[in-house]
């Protein structure tokens, strides 16, 4: 899988974790009710395990997509 190929699925991944959070309009309603939660509850209680799902996904992804260092003397290589 090409590098740009994987950063575009890391971003579809992490899109809606972002996103809905945002649309209220899209679940600021009472019903439907579950144990007597209204939707707007339990719809952002539902998204936090959807969030770190789909983020621990993305890591993985990213795990080995690693920069190649820009000079052969750069700190950051030599702290590794």
């Amino acid at each position: 899988m090409s590098s740009s190929t994987r950063w575009t699925i890391v971003l579809v991944l992490l899109a809606p974790a972002v996103v809905l959070p945002l649309l209220v309009g899209i679940y600021a309603r009472n019903d439907p009710e579950l144990w007597g939660f209204p939707f707007f509850y339990w719809f952002q209680f539902l998204l936090i395990p959807v969030a770190a799902v789909l983020t621990t996904v993305a890591y993985q992804l990213t795990k080995g997509d690693e920069r190649p260092p820009e000079h052969e003397d750069d700190p950051v290589e030599t702290i590794r």
